[in-house]
C-alpha cells in the first residue's frame, strides 16, 4: 500500500468532476452596420491575392471549399475538446458526445469585435493545443509509468528518455524521436489555433444563428446532463472534459509544490541520524552487505498467468540450490514509488527511507545530508561500493550515497555486445564484481549496491546463462546478441513482449542464484528486490506497484532477526506475504539489525 501522507494518491483518468452550474445562454445578438462594415473588411483581408494563377484562386474561393475548411475547423475543435488522456479511450463512443465548453466558447466569441476576438481566439486555440499535447503526454506516461504526466515535475525526464532511446535504437532514433515530437507538438497548437480563428470569424458574420447554434449545445446538454444519457457505459453524452482535465491539472500543481515545500522537513525529520556508530547495524558486523536491484522485477513476472509458471520454476530450482549450498531466504513485498521506469527512484527511496517518487524530490534529497543504508554503514566501518553497470558517465549522486568507489560501464573493462539498453549481461557484471572486489583476499566487509538491467525494456535481445568459466572479456556474447531476438519484432504484439519480459527476469534470477550458491560465503547477507513493475503492456491497466524482496543469508542468526516480520521462507514470496511501502524498509532494516533487535 502507499503511504497516502507521502504521496498524492492515484488519479482516477476517466473520472468527470461534479455537475456545475451552467450559466444561462446569451440572447441572440443583431446584425448592424458596424458588423457588417467589420465582415466586410474580414472578408476582403482573407481574400487571395489577385496573382494567385487563375485555378488555384478559383479553388480556394470556393464555397466548397471555404465549407470544407469550416467543417474541418469545427471537427478539430469538437475532437480537441473531447481528446481522452488514456489510449483506451480513443473511441469513436468517446467522441458521441457534447462539450459545453464548445457553446460558451461560442458565445463568448461573437460578442467581441475583431481584434479581441482574434486575440482571445488565438489565446483560446493555444490553450487548447496544450492541453491536446498534455493529453497525449499522459496517454505515453500512462502506458509506462501508469500516472499522468506532471506538468511541474516531469520535464526533467525528457532527457532521460532521450537517453533511453539513443542507447536502445540509435542516435538517429533518438533525434528522429525528438524533432518529431516537437514538429508534432507545434502543428497541433497551430492547426487548433487555426480551427478557432476560422470558426470565430465564421460565427462573428452569424451571430444570430451562432447565438442560437450556442444556446441549442447548451439546452441539449443540460437535458443529456439532468437524465444521466450514455451511447457508451461509463461515459455522459454531457462532457466537461477540457474544463474539468485543466481544473485538475492546475489542482494538481499546487498541490505538487506545496508537497515539495514540505519535502524538506520530511528530510530533516530523521530518528536515526544522531545514532553513534558504534550502535549501527551491530548485528551485521563482519558480513558483506549487497543490495541487488532487479529490474522490472514486479508482482506480475511472480503471479501473472503467463508468467508464474516460469518464474516459479526458477525460484523453486534456486531455493534447493541454495539449500544445498546451505543458503536460506526470506521473502516479502514493497510496494515502490514508480512503476515501468525511472529506477533511480526506487533506489533512493529503499535507501534513504523516504517516499521519492518524483525527480524533484529524488534531486532534492540528493543535495540534502540524509543518512541513507549506505551512509550508515560507511560511518560503521562497511566499504561502500556502487556497481552499476548500467551508468555511461560520472554519476555525482554517488556522492551523496556515500561510495568509497564506482564501478560503471567505463571501467568494467567489458569488450561485448549491447543488449538493447543493457550495456552488459548480468552475468558479465557478477563475475567482474566478484574478480575486482568480493574474492579479494584481506579486505574490509563490503556494502554493496548493484542494479541488474538485463530484464531492463525493450527485452530483446536477451543473454543466454553459460558456464561462469566461459564468460571471459565478454566477447562470448558477439554471437548471442546477432543471434537474439530483434526488438523490432518483438514489439509488434503485447503476447511476444510479456514472453521476452519473463525470459529476462528467468536468466537474471537464475544468474543471481547460481552465483550465490557458487561464490556466496559464510558472511554473504544479499538483498534482492525489483525496483518496480514492467510497463503496462506487459502488466496491463489497474495493476499494484507490488515488488518482490528477497534476504538471502547462510548465517541462521541473520533470518533469525526478521522472523517478526513473518516473510515467507522461501525465494518466491506467498500471496499473502506482507506489503511495506518501500520507504519503510529502511528503518525496519536499522532496527532489526541495530543493538535492539530481536534475536529469536
Amino acid at each position: 500500500m502507499q503511504p497516502t501522507d507521502l504521496a498524492d494518491p492515484p488519479q482516477n483518468p476517466d473520472s468527470e468532476e461534479p455537475s456545475e452550474s451552467t450559466s444561462e445562454a446569451a440572447p441572440p445578438v443583431a446584425e448592424d452596420a458596424t458588423e457588417k462594415a467589420e465582415d466586410t473588411a474580414e472578408a476582403v483581408a482573407d481574400s487571395p491575392d489577385e496573382k494567385t494563377p487563375g485555378r488555384v484562386r478559383r479553388f480556394v474561393r470556393s464555397p466548397w471549399t471555404a465549407r470544407g475548411l469550416n467543417v474541418l475547423a469545427g471537427v478539430v475543435i469538437f475532437a480537441a475538446l473531447l481528446y481522452p488522456n488514456v489510449i483506451r479511450r480513443l473511441t469513436l463512443g468517446n467522441f458521441a458526445r457534447i462539450p459545453i465548453e464548445a457553446a460558451v466558447g461560442i458565445l463568448v466569441l461573437i460578442l467581441l469585435p475583431r481584434r479581441p476576438r482574434i486575440v482571445l481566439g488565438s489565446i483560446l486555440g493555444a490553450g487548447l493545443g496544450w492541453l491536446l499535447i498534455q493529453k497525449s503526454l499522459d496517454m505515453g506516461w500512462f502506458k509506462t509509468l501508469a500516472r499522468p504526466f506532471d506538468v511541474v515535475l516531469d520535464w526533467e525526464l525528457f532527457d532521460d528518455t532521450f537517453s533511453f532511446i539513443r542507447d536502445s535504437y540509435g542516435a538517429a532514433g533518438a533525434y528522429g524521436a525528438a524533432i518529431g515530437g516537437i514538429v508534432a507538438a507545434l502543428g497541433a497548437v497551430a492547426l487548433v489555433i487555426w480551427a478557432t480563428l476560422r470558426l470565430a470569424a465564421l460565427m462573428a458574420r452569424h451571430r444570430r444563428r451562432s447565438a442560437l447554434t450556442a444556446t441549442g449545445i447548451a439546452s441539449v446538454w443540460m437535458l443529456t446532463l439532468a437524465l444521466g444519457v450514455q451511447l457508451v457505459p461509463g461515459v455522459p453524452v454531457a462532457a466537461r472534459t477540457s474544463v474539468t482535465y485543466a481544473w485538475d491539472r492546475a489542482k494538481q500543481a499546487r498541490t505538487g509544490i506545496a508537497n515539495e515545500a514540505a519535502f524538506a522537513d520530511e528530510v530533516k525529520a530523521d530518528p536515526y541520524a544522531d545514532v553513534p556508530a558504534d550502535q549501527l547495524l551491530t548485528a551485521l558486523r563482519g558480513k558483506d552487505v549487497i543490495f541487488t536491484f532487479v529490474e522490472s522485477y514486479g508482482r506480475n513476472a511472480v503471479e501473472a498467468p503467463s508468467l508464474t509458471a516460469g518464474t516459479t520454476a526458477v525460484l523453486t530450482d534456486g531455493d534447493a540450490k541454495l539449500k544445498e549450498a546451505g543458503f536460506a531466504a526470506r521473502s516479502g513485498w514493497l510496494t515502490s514509488p514508480t512503476f515501468g521506469g525511472n529506477s533511480w527512484l526506487a533506489h533512493s527511496t529503499l535507501l534513504s527511507g523516504l517516499w521519492i517518487n518524483n525527480q524533484s524530490r529524488y534531486r532534492n534529497l540528493t543535495a540534502s545530508d540524509r543518512l541513507t543504508v549506505t551512509s550508515a554503514m560507511r560511518k560503521a566501518g562497511w566499504d561502500t561500493v556502487s556497481v552499476m553497470p548500467g551508468a555511461t558517465r560520472a554519476w555525482p549522486e554517488g556522492a551523496f550515497y556515500g561510495y568509497n568507489r564506482v564501478w560503471d560501464s567505463r571501467n568494467l573493462e567489458y569488450q561485448g555486445p549491447k543488449f538493447s539498453w543493457a550495456q552488459m549481461p548480468d552475468q558479465y557484471t557478477l563475475k567482474k564484481f566478484n574478480e575486482f572486489e568480493y574474492s579479494k583476499p584481506g579486505r574490509q566487509p563490503l556494502m554493496v549496491e548493484m542494479p541488474l538491467i538485463s530484464s531492463h525494456t525493450p527485452w530483446a535481445p536477451i543473454p543466454e546463462f553459460m558456464d561462469w568459466d566461459q564468460v571471459g572479456d565478454g566477447s562470448v556474447y558477439n554471437s548471442i546478441a546477432a543471434g537474439g531476438a530483434d526488438k523490432a519484432d518483438i514489439w509488434t504484439s503485447a503476447g511476444k513482449v510479456r514472453r521476452e519480459y519473463g525470459k529476462s527476469i528467468r536468466y537474471t534470477l537464475t544468474t543471481l542464484i547460481d552465483w550465490i550458491a557458487k561464490y556466496g560465503d559464510d558472511n554473504l547477507v544479499l538483498v534482492y528486490l525489483g525496483d518496480h513493475q514492467p510497463s503496462s503492456v506487459v502488466t496491463g491497466d489497474n495493476a499494484s506497484h507490488d515488488v518482490p524482496v528477497t534476504i538471502v543469508a547462510k548465517d541462521p542468526a541473520v533470518l533469525d532477526r526478521i522472523t517478526s516480520w513473518n516473510w515467507t521462507d522461501s525465494l518466491k514470496p506467498a500471496t499473502d506475504a506482507p506489503v511495506w511501502p518501500m520507504n519503510a524498509f529502511r528503518d525496519r532494516f536499522f532496527t532489526a539489525f541495530g543493538p535492539n533487535g530481536t534475536n529469536h
